[in-house]
């Protein structure tokens, strides 16, 4: 799974993607950039 990274300004690869649910109820994956450790959130559930 991809996800953007804010800090790298590119799609990375998501490590460690783990399911959560926004507010609204709406599944979304979060995890970490493969290259530079920081945070990462897309939306959608995880592969």
């Amino acid at each position: 799974m991809e996800a953007y990274c804010m800090k790298c300004k590119e799609k990375r690869e998501v490590k460690n993607p783990r399911p959560t649910t926004m507010k609204n109820g709406k599944p979304a994956t979060t995890g970490e950039c493969v290259v530079c450790g920081t945070r990462v959130f897309k939306i959608g559930k995880a592969e």
